[in-house]
Parts: C-alpha cells; structure tokens; sequence
C-alpha cells in the first residue's frame, strides 16, 4: 500500500519542539497506526518498528547509506549555500564510513578497526577514569552542580580533545565545532543560517588540515596519527577523507556521550527507586546502562536512502526516498521489550537495543561510550549520596534537535561520600 495523502496519519509534527522533547506517546501510537510514516514536512519515510529498523539497517542494497543531498536526505537553498563555502575555501568532504555501503564502508570499517580496537578502549579507560574524578573533584565540596555543563559535557569533551592529540582545555571550542557539524541535521535553516554554520565548521577543518600534515611527517601517540597512519601498506587518506573522519568522530565522540550521560541522571532522579536499587547492588550498573540507552535513546535515529523501490510493513517507498530508521522508536517497540515505557534496570533484555545501530554501520565507537559512562557512574555512586534535583527542569528540558537528545542543563545537589 502507499501512505495516504489526504491527512497526516497522526496528529503531531516532528518539527514540533514540543513533540521531539517527549516522542513517546507518539511513538506507540505510530507503532499501532503508523509503524511507517511518511512525515507530511518534508516527504521522509519514519520507520519506528524494531523490525521494520532491523530491516532497514541490515539491508545495504535496498536501504543505502550514501545520502541523496542536503540535510536529511533533501537538496535545498540552504545545502546548497552550506555546500558552496567548503567547495570554494575548504574541502568538500569524502563519503566515507557513515555514507558509504559496502564494499567501500568495508574498506574504512577495516582502517577504522586499526584506530579503535577493543585493546586500545581498555587502555584508555584509566585515564577516563582521571578525568571523571577530576570533574568530580572539581564541584565535590559545593555540594552541588549543573550536571550537563560540569560533568557531561567536559568528560568526552576533554577526553576526545587528548586522544585526538589537541589541547583539553579548548574542548569548548570543539563542541562548537561539532554543533555546526551536525547543524544541517538537527533542524530546518535558512541559507544564512547554513552558511554561518558552514563558517565555523570551515574553522574547524582548516585547523584539522595543519593537524593532519603535522602528524604525516611527526606522528604522535594519538588518534590524528591513528587515522593518518592507519593505512599501513594501502594508499593514505586523502584529506577530504580525513576531515570526513574527523567530522563523524568529533560529532559522535562528543554530543551522543554527553546526551547519554546527562539522559542515564535525569533517569536516576526520576525512578528513585532504580536509584535505590542501584546502589544497593552495584553488579546492575551495566545493565541500567544498557535500559538508559534503551528507554531513552541519546541519538534518535540516523537516514538511509532507498536504493530501489521497497517495502516495509506493507508500505511502499519509492526509490531515492529519505528513510529514517528511528532508533528511540525501536527500543519503546512491546513486541520486543516487554512494557517499554517502564525502566527498569533489571530487564532482561535491555541489551537487545539499538541505540548505538545495527549491521555494517553499527556505532564504531560503542565500546568507548560504554566506557565511558561506567567510569562516570561508577564514580557518581562512590562520591555523591542522596542526590536531587536542585531546582525543577525546563517544561522542556531537551535543546531541540530532529535526531539527538541533548539536555539544556540538570542541576543537582547531593552530599558528599
């Protein structure tokens, strides 16, 4: 069948701030209604269903990653503005892990794989470790903190800042590089808005290039000498490659740990009881990581682009359509997880997720973000009892964003252990 166009199926805009800040109801009612919407703004197809998601992510020849243009699968005059300002005075990034399929994804997947290997995440957890008690460490004797400014945000701030061999203490200006990286995906621009966005990213790759070629001819222990040095006996990247690289991990290392961190909190403070029970048995630590990751999703869902005509549930998808595989959607599914929109840090399954993607594109940096979050929980439970929230949050307290969940701010207060 094809999606009716006399009227929205459901009565709710995903433009809507107000709708993105708390999907969840309408997440069940797609799942009931809708599990594939054609999202009446912008023509994307909205897969919400755990395995109509798992279709979509396992099946490259149908369901694309190289991107058809612009934001969210769409040319407009605000691409192509943002397009023209690397064309003219920077690079014009490669397709590289995130938009390609195989075999080319296989091929950076296999570089990529060198950089970060499962030896390297484990050695880097001591130092993880350093910076979280140091955060920590930093606000202990107040008291209290805004969580998201203090904690979340600086702790895979500074840590991607070091191993990407760049100064710590500029981790704020690598978050305002990675907000104009991501900047055409999180909301509709105008083309001034995307060329100013386009400008401050433009900042960030030329400082990148002088990076790059430092490391050719004097390689660190870090990973812009990683990446530049991964090819090993294969040609080098080239540099529209590295500064593709360097944007995914810059983006993906900083604004899905902070959202995942600041989310696993607020989750705590909402279900003191999960809280309780947390503390009293610390072997649940891993899998109330796991139920955060589930119950509330940090990277909402990513894009594909139909190859050829599909169908999924019964819905047919031309082809050259935008298809966005909404994750957050996927893990509230009933078939799969028993009442979904219960958290609770004892669910058996909680690891069946898939906040961090399936298939050839799983999230190549999962292990470093579960590592992550158990340095800082860890520490969080050692150091601060009876924690609370200092003052009630925003009515909405997410920052507006189409396919991330970052909190505007989480103050807390706590005594200290």
């Amino acid at each position: 069948m094809t999606v009716s166009d006399d009227k929205p199926v459901i009565d709710a805009s995903f433009m809507d701030p107000a709708v993105q800040d708390d999907p969840f109801d309408v997440y069940a009612e797609m799942h009931h209604k809708c599990p594939v919407y054609q999202l009446p703004e912008n023509g994307m197809y909205m897969v919400t269903t755990y395995d109509g998601v798992r279709t979509v992510l396992t099946d490259p020849e149908v369901f694309s990653s190289r991107p058809s243009g612009g934001a969210a699968g769409t040319v407009n005059d605000a691409a192509l503005a943002h397009a023209e300002v690397f064309a003219e005075r920077g690079w014009v990034k490669a397709r590289t892990l995130q938009r390609t399929d195989p075999p080319e994804h296989t091929h950076y997947r296999k570089l990529l794989g060198r950089v970060f290997t499962n030896r390297r995440v484990q050695d880097m957890v001591p130092r993880i470790d350093e910076i979280t008690h140091s955060l920590i460490d930093s606000f202990i004797d107040d008291g209290e903190c805004e969580f998201v400014s203090q904690f979340a945000l600086p702790l895979p701030g500074v840590f991607i800042c070091e191993q990407l061999g760049l100064p710590a203490d500029q981790y704020l200006t690598f978050k305002r590089w990675a907000d104009a990286m991501l900047a055409m995906s999180q909301r509709v621009l105008s083309p001034e808005e995307a060329v100013a966005q386009a400008e401050i990213e433009l900042e960030a790759q030329h400082h990148l290039a002088k990076e790059f070629e430092a490391r050719r001819s004097e390689p660190r222990d870090d990973l812009i000498s990683a990446l530049v040095h991964a090819h090993q006996d294969e040609e080098p990247f080239t540099m529209e490659e590295l500064q593709d690289l360097m944007h995914q991990l810059v983006t993906g290392g900083f604004e899905t740990t902070t959202a995942a961190l600041g989310t696993a909190m607020m989750l705590l403070l909402e279900h003191p009881d999960q809280m309780e029970k947390l503390r009293a048995d610390r072997s649940l630590q891993k899998n109330f990581i796991e139920e955060s990751l589930r119950f509330d999703s940090p990277v909402a869902g990513l894009w594909r682009t139909t190859a050829c005509p599909a169908e999924v549930h019964g819905v047919d998808i031309p082809a050259g359509a935008s298809v966005h595989a909404r994750y957050a959607a996927a893990n509230r599914d009933a078939t799969v997880f028993d009442e979904p929109a219960v958290f609770d840090i004892e669910r058996e399954n909680a690891n069946q997720h898939v906040a961090f993607g399936l298939g050839n594109h799983f999230c190549i940096g999962a292990a470093l973000a579960r590592a992550e979050l158990m340095s800082a929980f860890t520490a969080i439970l050692d150091r601060m009892g009876d924690i609370q929230l200092a003052e009630p949050l925003d009515p909405q307290p997410h920052e507006f964003s189409f396919f991330l969940r970052p909190l505007k701010q989480l103050p807390l207060r706590f005594t200290k252990l």
